[in-house]
């Protein structure tokens, strides 16, 4: 088996992607049951940092990199790079080289559960990164890993093609066959707290709901 075969999982359609962009991760963690969010060490490496696209899963032992350049060799444009580097954070499983070359092929960012490098150049650099700290130390290029395999990456479990979104909040996994009703339900939320927006402005300062949620707490109302 070639290792372009890895590369061969059903993406996300360009309609779903242009759609999931409009959203931050936080309406789309709340309507998908708030869950789905990597834990909150995996981090933009600039606030301004967003990425949103297919997952391209990998699976490498601490500390060593040798599938993630496997995984940067075939994965197609728009592709994240998504990697269960086990939380490892004793040394960095990638830097300036491999952003250029990831730049080059056109891929949609990394989402790492390890340490970067080169975070200066990186961080002011277009190419969204989400990784969990930074270490001057290089990694070792020498263990087998896996590629386009379902895999936990901060917590939460990636299948590759799911949709991968993140922002200065955080990183959500939308499973692949969840999308479509997720951003309908992402839709919706956006324009109720637009309305609520709009009732606050216009002086109506106590939600609609608080009365009722104190009441099933067992609490007096207001």
């Amino acid at each position: 088996m070639s290792y372009q075969s890895f590369a061969e999982f059903e993406r996300i359609p360009q309609h779903q992607l242009d759609r999931a962009k409009q959203f931050p991760a936080a309406i789309l963690c709340d309507v998908a049951g708030r869950r789905g969010t990597m834990n909150s060490r995996i981090r933009a490496l600039n606030p301004a940092m967003s990425i949103c696209g297919p997952a391209f899963t990998v699976e490498v032992r601490p500390g060593d990199n040798l599938m993630f350049h496997v995984a940067l060799a075939v994965a197609k444009p728009g592709d994240i790079i998504v990697v269960d580097g086990k939380a490892d954070d004793t040394c960095a499983l990638f830097g300036d080289l491999m952003v250029t070359q990831a730049v080059a092929a056109k891929l949609g960012g990394f989402v790492v559960d390890a340490a970067s490098r080169d975070t200066d150049s990186l961080a002011h650099g277009d190419f969204p990164i989400f990784a969990a700290g930074t270490n001057p130390c290089g990694p070792t290029k020498g263990l087998p890993g896996k590629l386009s395999i379902p895999v936990s990456v901060g917590g939460v479990a990636v299948n590759p093609g799911d949709l991968i979104v993140g922002d200065v909040d955080g990183v959500v996994v939308i499973p692949r066959n969840e999308i479509e009703a997720v951003l309908d339900a992402a839709a919706k939320k956006v324009a109720a707290e637009k309305q609520r927006i709009d009732e606050i402005e216009a002086g109506i300062l106590v939600s609609p709901w608080l009365d009722d949620a104190l009441k099933q707490a067992g609490l007096p109302t207001l």
